[in-house]
C-alpha cells in the first residue's frame, strides 16, 4: 500500500527541466539588461499563476488503485474486527470442533498435495539484483518485490527455455513443509482451513504433511532436479511405520491429483525408470486419495493461457484497461512479460485437455449438449433434456448453435456454423510451405517465440477456423514450436490403444488417467470430489490481435463477443458448469466411468465415488469466501468437503460417508463418451 501511495506522488511531480549552465547566464544578463516594466510584472505575474492541473492516464490509473485498495482494506478490517453478530451473519460451527465433540480423532495419517501456483517458492540462488532475498519467498506471501522490482522478480521465476530447468545463477525452490501452502497470499486462505480442522481432532506434524513441490517443473523433473518424488516416498513410509502402520489418506489438490497420479506409477517401477518399490507398494501405504478439484482431463483455460495468457477475467480486465497494459507509449508490456517467464514452465503442458475428440468432441459433437445456462455464480448452472426453449428452475435453455468441441474458434461466425461451411485446411502442408518463412526477427531481444514467426503465417493459419481438443495442438505447435517440443517430450496428451504395450511404461503417460493403469491396490479408494453450479470457460472466440509491434501477442479473445439472452456465450467465453476453472467433465469423467468397477484403466477394481458440492455463493462483500463455495480454491475452505476428509482420515470408508452425492449431468456426459473400456 505504501509503494502505490509513493508511487502515486510522484506522478504529480512537476518534471525538473534541465537547462545548460550557459543559459542560465544569458537570462542572468537578460534580467540585469533589461529591468521588467509595470506591464512585464503584470504579464510575469499572469504567467505565475497555474490553471488546475489536467490529470493523465497514468494518474487516473494510480488513483484508482488508491481508492481500490482503500474500500478492499477497510471492508477487511470491518471484517475481521466486528463481531459476526453485529453483521447479521451466523457462523457455523467448524466441522472439526463438531466432530471432535462426537468422539472422532485422528487415525490415519494425512499427505497434502498441492497444485498449480497455490505453492511457494524461495531464493536460493539469485543475480546482482536479487540481492538481500536469500530464501525469501519470491512467490506467494507478500509479493513485494513483484512491485519493488519487477523484471528482476520476473527474471528469477523464469526458466531454461531448452532444458525446462534453472537458468545459469539461478536456483529457486519450493517452500517446504505447511507453511508452503496454507495461505497463498495474506488473508487468501489455500490449505489453512483444513489444516486448522485437522489440528482440532488430533493432527499435527507427525501425522500430516505437505508434499512441497516446484510446480513450475516437469513432473519428472521436479525427481531429477530436487529429488521430490523420492522424498514424498520417503515420507509416507515414515508416516506409515510411526503412526501404528496405518495406511495414508492423500488429499491432492487441482494439477496435484495428477502429479500424484504420476508418483502412483513411478513409486513401483524398477529403480532404473522409478521408485523400485515394487507392485504392492500403493495397497500397503495407501488408504484413500481424495482428489479435490482434481484437472484428471486437463482444462480448456489452459489453453489461451499458453496462446494469449488470458482467461475470461483477464480478457475483460484488459479490455478496460487496454490504454494502460498495451500502451505502446508507456511500454508496460505486463502481459508479453507474463506469457515470456509462464511459456518456461512445462507444468502448464500438463493441464491441456486430454482425449482428444472422443473427450471433449469434435466440430459438431460435444458430451454437454442439451445443458441450460445460468452465467453468474449467484445461480447454478443446470441441465435439461428438453428440447424446447423452457424455464427449468431459473435457466434458460437457449436454441443456439454451440459448438463446444470447437475449444478455440476464430471469430463467432466459425465457432457456431456447420462444420460443412468451414475453410478446409491441410496443417502438414501449411507447415511445409511456411515454417522456412518463420525465422529471424527485427525486434531485438526475442521474448517467445511469437517474435521469430512471420505474422501473416499467422493470420493465415488462423484466420476464420475453428479448432478442437486434437487439432488445437497443431495451433500450438506452429505458434511455440520449441516449447511444445521440449513439453511434449514429458506429457502425453492421448487415449491408449494397448496398455501392454511397453512404450506406456515411460514416465510422459503417467500422468494421463487415460494411459496409464491403477496400481494393484483393490482396497485403495480413489475420490473425485469437486465444485459444481460455477460457469467454468469451456470455449473460446479468439480474435487476431491488430498490434504489430514488437514483442507483442497476436492473438486476443474478443470479449466483445456475446450470445443470445441466456446463452452460455459471454464475452468471448463458451461456459458450462464446473467449479470455475476445471469443467466437471474433466474432474468427474474417470471416476462416472474411466476407472468405476474394473476397466483397462482401473483393472484390480479399486473403488471410486464421486463427491460433488453444490455451490452457494456470499450474500455480500463483507460475507468473504464461503463455507458452502464451490470455487476451485474457496471449497477447500467448504464445510462438507473437510468433513469428508476428516471422517475419511478418521477411518471411514465412502461407503459410510454416503457414497456417491451427485448434482451436475457428469454421468449423462459420460454416457455420451464413446470409450472403450
Amino acid at each position: 500500500m505504501a509503494l502505490i501511495v509513493r508511487f502515486r506522488k510522484l506522478c504529480f511531480v512537476e518534471p525538473v527541466r534541465f537547462q545548460s549552465y550557459e543559459s542560465q547566464k544569458c537570462e542572468k544578463k537578460e534580467e540585469i539588461v533589461a529591468p521588467p516594466t509595470k506591464n512585464g510584472l503584470e504579464i510575469n505575474k499572469k504567467k505565475t499563476k497555474r490553471g488546475p492541473r489536467e490529470l493523465s492516464c497514468i494518474d487516473y490509473c494510480c488513483w484508482m488503485i488508491g481508492y481500490l485498495c482503500t474500500i478492499w482494506w477497510l471492508l477487511f478490517f470491518l471484517y475481521h474486527c466486528l463481531p459476526a453478530t453485529l453483521l447479521g451473519f451466523q457462523v457455523p460451527e467448524s466441522p472439526g470442533t463438531r466432530l471432535k465433540r462426537e468422539g472422532l480423532i485422528a487415525q490415519h495419517p494425512v499427505v497434502l498435495v498441492p497444485g498449480f501456483v497455490t505453492g511457494g517458492l524461495e531464493l536460493w540462488e539469485g543475480k546482482p539484483c536479487a540481492e538481500g532475498l536469500f530464501r525469501k519467498r519470491l512467490w506467494g506471501g507478500t509479493f513485494s518485490e513483484m512491485f519493488k522490482r519487477s523484471l528482476c522478480w520476473l527474471d528469477h521465476l523464469i526458466l531454461h527455455n531448452e532444458t525446462g530447468l534453472d537458468p545459469p545463477g539461478v536456483r529457486v525452490r519450493a517452500v517446504p513443509g505447511l507453511a508452503a501452502a496454507d495461505y497463498f497470499a495474506s488473508g487468501y486462505f489455500v490449505w489453512a482451513v483444513l489444516i486448522e480442522n485437522l489440528a482440532k481432532i488430533g493432527y499435527e506434524g507427525k501425522n500430516l504433511f505437505m508434499a512441497a513441490y516446484d510446480w513450475r517443473l516437469s513432473f519428472q523433473n521436479t525427481e531429477i532436479r530436487d529429488q521430490a518424488l523420492t522424498r514424498l516416498k520417503s515420507k509416507i513410509e515414515l508416516m506409515y511405520v510411526t503412526n501404528g502402520y496405518k495406511k495414508v489418506v492423500v488429499v491432492p489438490h487441482s494439477m496435484g491429483a495428477i502429479y500424484f497420479l504420476h508418483f502412483l506409477k513411478w513409486v513401483e517401477l524398477s529403480p532404473l525408470m522409478g521408485g523400485g518399490s515394487g507392485p504392492g507398494w500403493c495397497s500397503k501405504h495407501i488408504k484413500a486419495i481424495m482428489n479435490i478439484g482434481p484437472t484428471f482431463l486437463g482444462s480448456p483455460k489452459m489453453v489461451t493461457s499458453i496462446l494469449t495468457t488470458e482467461g475470461k477475467d483477464v480478457a475483460r480486465f484488459r479490455a478496460m484497461l487496454s490504454g494502460v497494459l498495451d500502451s505502446e507509449l508507456l511500454g508496460i508490456q505486463t502481459v508479453e512479460h507474463v506469457l515470456r517467464v509462464s511459456r518456461t514452465w512445462d507444468s502448464t503442458v500438463s493441464l491441456l485437455p486430454k482425449g482428444g475428440e472422443t473427450i471433449w468432441g469434435n466440430l459438431d459433437w460435444f458430451p454437454e449438449e442439451g445443458q441450460v445456462c445460468v452465467c453468474s455464480k449467484k445461480r447454478s448452472l443446470l441441465t435439461s433434456t428438453n428440447d424446447n426453449s423452457t424455464d427449468v428452475k431459473g435457466g434458460l435453455q437457449v436454441k443456439e448453435s454451440n459448438k463446444y468441441g470447437r475449444i478455440v474458434s476464430f471469430g463467432k461466425s466459425a465457432s457456431q456454423l456447420p462444420s460443412s461451411e468451414l475453410p478446409s485446411f491441410d496443417t502438414k502442408e501449411f507447415f511445409g510451405l511456411h515454417m522456412d518463412k518463420n525465422s529471424g526477427s527485427s525486434c531485438g531481444q526475442v521474448w517467445t517465440e511469437y517474435d521469430v514467426i512471420n505474422r501473416e503465417s499467422i493470420r493465415k493459419f488462423a484466420e476464420n477456423k475453428a479448432f478442437t481438443a486434437a487439432t488445437v495442438f497443431d495451433l500450438l505447435r506452429f505458434v511455440a514450436p520449441k516449447m511444445m517440443q521440449r513439453a511434449e517430450s514429458q506429457f502425453s496428451h492421448g487415449i491408449a490403444d494397448n496398455l501392454d504395450d511397453p512404450k506406456y511404461e515411460h514416465y510422459i503417460y503417467w500422468s494421463n488417467p487415460l494411459e496409464t493403469r491403477l496400481p494393484d491396490a483393490p482396497d485403495m479408494e480413489i475420490y473425485c470430489l469437486y465444485g459444481v453450479g460455477v460457469p467454468t470457460e469451456r470455449s473460446y472466440v479468439l480474435k487476431i490481435s491488430p498490434a504489430d509491434r514488437c514483442k507483442s501477442i497476436p492473438f486476443r479473445i474478443d470479449t466483445s463477443v456475446d450470445g443470445e439472452e441466456g446463452s452460455c456465450l459471454k464475452n468471448g467465453v463458451y461456459l458450462v458448469d464446473g467449479d470455475e476453472s476445471v469443467p466437471a467433465l474433466s474432474a468427474g469423467f474417470m471416476c462416472a466411468k474411466g476407472w468405476k468397477g474394473r476397466t483397462r484403466f482401473n483393472p484390480f477394481g479399486s473403488r471410486t465415488y464421486i463427491r460433488e458440492y453444490q455451490h452457494k455463493p456470499s450474500s455480500s462483500l463483507l460475507e468473504g469466501r464461503t463455507t458452502e463455495s464451490g470455487s476451485h480454491v474457496d471449497v477447500l475452505g467448504n464445510y462438507a468437503f473437510i468433513e469428508d476428509v476428516l471422517r475419511v482420515a478418521a477411518g471411514a470408508t465412502g461407503a459410510e460417508i454416503g457414497g456417491d452425492r451427485i448434482h451436475s449431468d457428469i454421468l449423462k456426459m459420460s454416457e455420451k463418451i464413446n470409450l472403450q473400456l
